[in-house]
């Protein structure tokens, strides 16, 4: 067994964040004991306020009914306003330029109405070829429904022999397909490999040929120190149910930025709750939208998985995201040097090591994608995912994950490994 019980003492003693483990529920083996839980990049754990936020808006419909649009103590009509602050600095943007609402791959098609607009040659679009399922499904659908060719979808494949995508890579098809180009959406960081991109370089020289950009920050929002509004990205959009512990399909964001705040020429399609907050209940039959990523909306918001969000960005403010990065890189690089210390062929990292490049996921591929190896650890009470056909993939989440986790966790890989 791997000896850490000393270092990882030291460093939960020294982790300046240890005291935000204290308000989340960890699940617990039969046994009673807690799971060693590395799975925050799936479905993030509850924070211990989240009953409270939800049962205080179950308390104000029974107490008032319809008049808690109004009058409850936090009222439904702005809900979703209590959000936007504390998810801008989440995600790195101004407050016009964020929106809480509907669930990611909604999202994402309400801004490729509006962004991805095809003329003449300028048609295609860059994806990742390993993008998440949902992105390619909603890209494609996109192209059908603009009567586009399916081969103006362009697929970004790492080199042979490699893992991951390469910055330059991806630069270079950008400016190769410059005159053909209409749009290029990745993922902030690749659900599989781990692997973050250079959203700020993406974003320039994708610009730079005349094409919109836009990412899926589902494994990035909470994840990572985001900086959209600097990195001048047109949309973005995300859930919240993995690092930002909303909740089982809990209620997603979006970011449009601010140059485009007042475009209200621009394609979109429209909803009430997307209306000038003035006139809205006029019941005009005329649209006319809100500024910012509010004029995006579409529908009233669900007010309970509001709540859920209201009570991990609570969290999320009082940590803030800089110290949370400052953690989460040391607490990976700690589970990346231990893991490099088994030693063994049957399992290779192929999430990059430059902490630059990755969040705080790592994607350990396992020789012959032996399954068996997942879940010995399972029974063992190590709550990872499996990824076909051969990744298994562990978080250690800043918020809630310790060193201790990390240690307890590679031992336990040992253990399974040599047996």
């Amino acid at each position: 067994m791997i000896e850490t019980k000393q270092s990882t003492d030291d460093l939960d003693k020294n982790d300046p964040l240890r005291r935000f483990r204290e308000r989340f529920f960890i699940p617990k083996q039969a046994n009673a004991e807690e799971v060693i839980y590395l799975t925050g990049n799936s479905l993030g754990l509850q924070p211990k306020a989240t009953r409270a936020f939800i049962e205080a808006e179950l308390e104000d419909w029974a107490r008032l009914g319809v008049e808690g649009h109004l009058h409850a103590a936090h009222p439904w009509l702005p809900y979703h306003e209590f959000l936007t602050e504390k998810m801008a600095r989440v995600v790195g943007a101004k407050p016009i330029e964020t929106v809480v609402m509907n669930s990611l791959t909604v999202n994402l098609h309400l801004m490729l109405v509006s962004f991805y607009r095809p003329s003449g040659r300028r048609r295609k679009i860059i994806i990742e070829k390993n993008a998440f399922p949902s992105d390619r499904y909603a890209v494609e659908s996109q192209l059908r429904f603009h009567d586009v060719p399916a081969d103006s979808l362009i697929e970004l494949a790492p080199r042979v022999g490699e893992s991951t995508l390469r910055t330059e890579d991806i630069i270079e098809t950008i400016e190769r397909e410059r005159d053909d180009l209409a749009l290029v959406m990745l993922g902030g960081v690749n659900y599989y490999t781990g692997q973050s991109f250079d959203m700020a370089a993406i974003t320039t020289a994708g610009h730079r040929v005349g094409a919109a950009v836009g990412f899926d920050l589902a494994h990035a929002a909470g994840n990572l120190e985001l900086q959209l509004h600097e990195w001048n990205a047109d949309f973005a959009v995300w859930c919240s149910y993995k690092y930002l512990n909303a909740g089982p399909g809990g209620i997603a964001g979006a970011f449009v930025h601010e140059r485009h705040a007042r475009d209200f020429d621009r394609v979109r399609f429209a909803g009430w709750w997307g209306h000038d907050k003035e006139t809205r209940f006029l019941m005009g039959p005329d649209f006319v939208p809100l500024a910012g990523a509010e004029g995006w909306q579409v529908s009233n918001p669900p007010i309970f998985q509001m709540a859920a969000l209201r009570a991990s960005l609570e969290i999320f403010d009082e940590a803030g995201m800089r110290r949370l990065r400052e953690k989460s890189v040391k607490l990976t690089g700690y589970l990346e040097s231990l893991i490099d210390g088994i030693e063994n062929e049957r399992i290779e990292m192929i999430t990059p090591r430059d902490a630059a490049q990755r969040g705080c996921q790592l994607s350990i591929r396992v020789r012959d994608a032996d399954k068996s190896l997942f879940e010995a650890l399972t029974a063992r009470g190590v709550i990872a995912d499996w990824r076909e056909p051969d990744v298994i993939r562990v978080a250690p989440v800043p918020l809630y994950n310790s060193f201790e986790d990390v240690g307890k966790f590679v031992a336990i890989l040992k253990e399974c490994i040599d047996r």
